[in-house]
């Protein structure tokens, strides 16, 4: 991407590999730089070549909630679910049916932050099949998906 400036009378040009700045010459004689637009410098572009460099937009810290695990799947008797929240919130965690139907809410409260443990027994609540497990805390979700025997 190449950025320069709208040109007008006296502007000198400097350019430096794909970087473009137009300097414009005060009342005293001195170079200043215009004062909008955007001050970038990028590497030098090379027509037909893919780059092999990895850009990472999104921030671990920045998200609510981390490291979701269900165990034992499949499930014959309970289900032990282990979640990270940064922040305190509110946390919902439901078991749905393979056609997303709510089956019944595990735990719905408000929960510090740190690390959880929620131990729900099933005991002649879910029949045999396919499950599962969202949780929900803010507006973030996590589905994982359980097997009953």
């Amino acid at each position: 991407m190449n950025f320069a400036f709208a040109s007008e009378t006296h502007l000198t040009k400097l350019r430096n590999d794909t970087t473009y700045l137009r300097v414009s010459k005060g009342k005293q004689g001195k170079a200043s730089y215009l004062k909008n637009g955007l001050h970038l410098v990028l590497p030098p572009l090379k027509p037909a070549v893919t780059s092999s460099v990895k850009v990472s937009v999104s921030r671990p810290e920045d998200k609510l909630l981390n490291d979701v695990q269900l165990y034992p799947n499949p499930v014959t008797d309970q289900i032990n679910l282990k979640y990270t929240i940064s922040r305190n919130t509110n946390v919902t965690i439901k078991i749905m049916d393979v056609l997303g139907n709510d089956i019944t809410t595990m735990f719905s409260s408000r929960v510090d932050s740190g690390d959880h443990n929620i131990n729900y027994p099933i005991n002649n609540k879910l029949t045999r099949g396919f499950y599962f497990v969202r949780v929900v805390a803010g507006t973030e979700s996590v589905i994982k998906r359980i097997s009953v025997l």
